[in-house]
């Protein structure tokens, strides 16, 4: 019996009523389009999210490949210089490439290796130094997260579009309200004499 009241009320705008107006009417359909958006637009957007993410993480799992390195200098915190990261360290490295080239930059290492150590770095194609590429693990969560992310920006931008509409109607309707009541108060003047 509650629920059928409720589904009443919320049905209210549709019904044929004397003190229903445009607005309301129009907020009616303001909102049912709003509950389609989030039934619909937000799972969708939340996979299609997801996708793109995990999508971009397997790329860079294929772009980016190991390489041993070789320690140039010892891997030791610098106090003047920054670049230091939970016990790593950037050090200068010294690697070669597929094709026999050799390169140096510098990454990331476990501080106090000593010159002359080996490490293991991550290049590109074009055999640059590049940040390890995430886990399949750290895929997943970051594909979870982008697809939460994306559900409720959609559901944020759905539920301000329908409040952001609903402060318009609410002032159409005080301003529609204001003019009947000078015209209604300039009739009871005109009663009373």
């Amino acid at each position: 019996m509650r629920r059928n009241r409720t589904v009443r009320r919320s049905l209210w705008r549709w019904r044929r009523n004397p003190l229903r107006r445009r607005e309301d009417v129009l907020e009616g359909w303001i909102l049912l389009v709003v509950w389609l958006l989030v039934a619909v637009a937000a799972p969708v957007a939340g996979i299609l999210g997801a996708q793109a993410s995990a999508h971009s993480s397997a790329q860079r799992r294929a772009d980016r490949h190991p390489v041993t390195a070789v320690l140039l200098s010892d891997a030791s915190r610098d106090s003047l210089a920054g670049g230091t990261t939970g016990g790593r360290v950037d050090a200068a490295v010294r690697w070669t490439a597929p094709d026999g080239t050799r390169h140096s930059g510098k990454a990331t290492v476990d501080e106090n290796m000593k010159a002359g150590s080996q490490v293991t770095v991550w290049t590109d194609r074009q055999d640059r130094l590049t940040p390890a590429p995430p886990s399949a693990t750290q895929a997943g969560v970051d594909a979870a997260f982008m697809g939460a992310a994306s559900t409720f920006a959609v559901v944020t931008a759905a539920a301000a579009g329908y409040y952001g509409s609903k402060l318009v109607l609410d002032r159409r309707r005080r301003a529609a309200w204001e003019d009947e009541w000078r015209e209604i108060g300039s009739q009871w003047g005109r009663a009373a004499s």
